[in-house]
């Protein structure tokens, strides 16, 4: 899906959140998980500055995302700090809270969470406690295993089950997704359009997986 994508502002502060409108898609996950690279990807630009030292991201960057010929966004990116990195500075990720939970609690126009978990390592506790929260705040969510193109096809299906049973989601609802072999790019632009309410047959299943 070609798109043209628009950086708004960074936010530490749910006062500096731009004003509600288009649908939101978040990108959540632990740090270095590959959330930059997956936005990067599905847009076709690298908008989303990408480093490999964790924890980089302290802001919610928000991009706004529309098909070319459209007057206005179809949605918007937001692109949250990592969790679960001990390298950023605890007095940081304590104030971290006072902007991201409010933002995935309150924000009327978010529509869709990406949780972004690492199909190379075993599931983490964070990433338990995450999906629990998301499910108690009544948040949709789509599970997508990252860095797919690392381990072989067996190995990948093995740690797709491992990831289903231990984060209780289906397994047909987990997506991978690799940003260098585009794995799983039309299946998750069929999620946000579905979310967003924008015209794509056949996502309606997939974004509903929360």
């Amino acid at each position: 899906m070609k798109v043209l994508t628009r950086f708004v502002t960074s936010a530490a502060d749910p006062r500096q959140f731009p004003p509600p409108g288009a649908p939101e898609i978040a990108f959540v996950g632990r740090s270095n998980v590959g959330k930059s690279s997956l936005i990067n990807s599905l847009v076709g630009s690298k908008v989303a500055k990408t480093s490999n030292t964790p924890g980089r991201t302290q802001t919610i960057n928000f991009f706004q995302v529309r098909r070319p010929g459209k007057p206005h966004p179809d949605f918007v990116f937001a692109d949250l700090p990592g969790y679960g990195f001990a390298r950023v500075p605890k007095e940081v990720t304590a104030q971290w809270a006072g902007f991201i939970n409010p933002y995935l609690q309150e924000r009327e126009s978010l529509a869709l969470c990406l949780v972004l978990v690492d199909v190379t390592i075993p599931p983490q506790e964070l990433d338990m406690q995450l999906l629990h929260w998301l499910r108690h705040v009544d948040r949709n969510f789509l599970l997508v295993a990252t860095k797919a193109d690392r381990i072989s096809g067996n190995q990948l299906r093995t740690s797709l089950h491992k990831l289903s049973e231990r984060l209780s989601i289906p397994s047909d609802q987990i997506v991978p997704f690799s940003a260098k072999t585009r794995v799983g790019h039309d299946t998750l632009w069929k999620a946000i359009k579905a979310a967003a309410g924008v015209e794509g047959p056949g996502a309606q299943d997939v974004a509903k997986t929360g």
